[in-house]
């Protein structure tokens, strides 16, 4: 009875009935029941690729499944390669990111890693002698050749003052042949380098800074050992020329008929192969690191305060992740007693991934260096809803009641220590700090004296390019050889027939010279036009007939201001002569003197 009972209170309570509200099998999820979605959106990170060039960097942002965007949209790091203006810093949000710093070109460029590696020494030179001797031209052309006449053995690589992979380098035992207008870096050759199995190498190592203040820097632990593909002797008239022997670069050398791409033996090593190799003849390999470590921490602080000011002056609010980082290639050669040489900064470093071992050592340095940028860390919605708000306010309240910005990255730089990879943190630590902190003393007026010292030695250079070209061309005239005149033997004169009707050919010349249009250019004529005005300039400028226009044209004020300023170098040849002049009348009338005196004792 119980059984049934409970059988039928179940039917009852299954049947259906038209007062009671039917119930569903499956309830009304809760979130739309209260009106809210309790989902979170995913945090899309987007990376901008617009002015990249390598398809390794894209392969690295889709293994982290970055969403690849356009220049116009919102993304969070813009990667180019090139260099990075500061409007395009201002201009951007603070949840976004950039791979360069503003001022990096203080040391990426080579006239002005020299200008700044000058500076230094000037300031410690027991510790910035790690550089060859630099000048850069045109400013410095006459300490240059005055270098070289005074040490006639040197050999010089000259370089132009923006190149890249080794295009318009050349080695050169004279600089005579440098013309004063030319542009560029002129550096004392290292002529015993250090060598292994007879070729010349250098190191190409990749540096990471990710904050500029306070200062950050990392090594990555492997890079390149770039040789090259000609076993090296001294420089002389015979080699001076094989690029192949000299110059080190990769997009040089792979052009030689004996390029090896094989990564034990080949022109193109591991970091890990050259410490292993070192290692094996029982050079102290961690001394030796230490020492590159020193070099490449010294040139990045010579423009501290260049990247100190640019990234405050661009990234004034930028409070939740750093704006910038940048990933530099830097080139070190040994000498012959392993202390290393630093050559050039690259700020775009090459990846193109053409060999395995490039895509091994570059894929593994992307991946690190992506890793410690921690992009997720920020959320880009709630930065742009806080900046909307804080438009309102200013636009509403007439001024901005944020509070002042206070950075504090303790949190992000700890996460990039836990993601380094393969990157080993060289400066701050606790060994170095205190080392370093004199060399960013550099004087509160160091650099814009510089500046003002690099003018005045060019405006001095510009003068001296005056009259070198002025002294060119006045030997030119000397040299114009004037041809003899032939004389043309007289024309047998025919009694006129007026009668005979013209030729048609006699027609045709008197139409030609009666027509108004141009006249064909006979080149024996224009040869001898050309002598002529040449042999006139000389005659000018021989018997100082533009010499007295200038003096009587600035003597009446006449003369307008850039006039006075093309032809300044009469004023200096006046000063001179007058100089030499009056020393002249001085020793004759001291002897004059002394004569007279002779004659009265007598």
């Amino acid at each position: 009875m119980a059984e049934d009972s409970k059988s039928s209170d179940a039917s009852d309570s299954s049947s259906e009935s038209p007062n009671e509200p039917v119930k569903l099998e499956k309830p009304i999820p809760k979130p739309l029941i209260q009106g809210k979605v309790t989902k979170k959106r995913k945090n899309i990170i987007s990376v901008c690729l617009t002015n990249c060039r390598y398809e390794v960097i894209r392969k690295i942002a889709a293994k982290f499944a970055y969403k690849e965007v356009s220049e116009s949209e919102n993304w969070n790091l813009y990667w180019t390669d090139l260099s990075i203006t500061v409007e395009r810093c201002k201009e951007m949000k603070r949840y976004q990111k950039i791979n360069h710093f503003p001022g990096m070109l203080e040391i990426c460029r080579k006239d002005l890693l020299a200008r700044n590696l000058n500076r230094m020494l000037r300031l410690f030179p027991k510790e910035y002698n790690f550089f060859p001797r630099t000048w850069c031209l045109p400013a410095d052309l006459g300490e240059a050749l005055t270098y070289s006449r005074l040490r006639r053995n040197r050999t010089f690589i000259l370089k132009p003052d923006a190149g890249s992979q080794g295009r318009g380098i050349f080695v050169t035992k004279s600089l005579k042949d440098i013309r004063p207008c030319d542009r560029g870096v002129c550096q004392v050759y290292i002529n015993k380098p250090y060598l292994i199995d007879g070729y010349k190498f250098d190191l190409r190592i990749y540096t990471l800074i990710t904050s500029c203040d306070p200062l950050r820097i990392y090594i990555y632990e492997e890079g390149l050992v770039r040789f090259a593909t000609t076993r090296y002797k001294e420089p002389n008239a015979v080699n001076i020329t094989n690029v192949f022997m000299h110059l080190t670069n990769y997009a040089v050398n792979k052009y030689s008929r004996t390029y090896n791409q094989d990564t034990e033996e080949g022109s193109k090593r591991k970091l890990s192969w050259f410490n292993n190799y070192l290692r094996k003849l029982g050079h102290d390999v961690e001394g030796i690191w230490k020492r590159i470590d020193d070099v490449i921490i010294k040139t990045v602080i010579s423009a501290a305060p260049v990247l100190k000011h640019s990234y405050a002056a661009c990234f004034p609010n930028h409070d939740v992740i750093p704006a910038c980082c940048e990933l530099l290639g830097v080139d070190i050669i040994l000498d012959k007693r392993l202390n290393p040489q630093i050559l050039e900064v690259n700020h775009s470093p090459s990846f193109h991934t053409d060999t395995a071992l490039d895509w091994e050592i570059k894929e593994s340095l992307l991946s690190d260096m992506f890793a410690m940028m921690n992009l997720d860390k920020c959320d880009k919605r709630k930065v742009m809803r806080e900046d909307r708000k804080r438009i309102r306010e200013r636009l509403l309240h007439g001024k901005d009641h944020q509070p002042p910005v206070v950075v504090s990255f303790d949190d992000y730089y700890r996460h990039e220590m836990n993601s380094r990879g393969g990157f080993r943190l060289v400066y701050p630590s606790q060994a170095t700090k205190v080392h370093y902190n004199k060399f960013f003393d550099q004087g509160q007026g160091s650099l814009y004296s510089e500046t003002a010292a690099s003018r005045a030695r060019e405006a001095a250079q510009n003068a001296l390019r005056d009259e070198m070209q002025l002294k060119a061309r006045l030997e030119a005239a000397k040299r114009v050889v004037i041809p003899p005149i032939k004389p043309t033997p007289p024309k047998k004169q025919e009694s006129p027939n007026l009668s005979q009707k013209p030729t048609s050919k006699s027609t045709a010349v008197l139409s030609v010279m009666s027509s108004s249009e141009p006249q064909m250019i006979v080149e024996s004529e224009e040869r001898d036009r050309l002598q002529k005005l040449a042999q006139r300039e000389y005659l000018i400028r021989s018997h100082g007939i533009l010499e007295h226009v200038y003096f009587s044209m600035k003597k009446n004020g006449n003369l307008r201001p850039r006039d006075e300023k093309k032809f300044a170098i009469f004023d200096k040849i006046r000063a001179t002569s007058e100089n030499n002049f009056n020393k002249q009348n001085g020793i004759a009338i001291s002897d004059f003197v002394e004569s007279i005196k002779a004659k009265s004792s007598i």
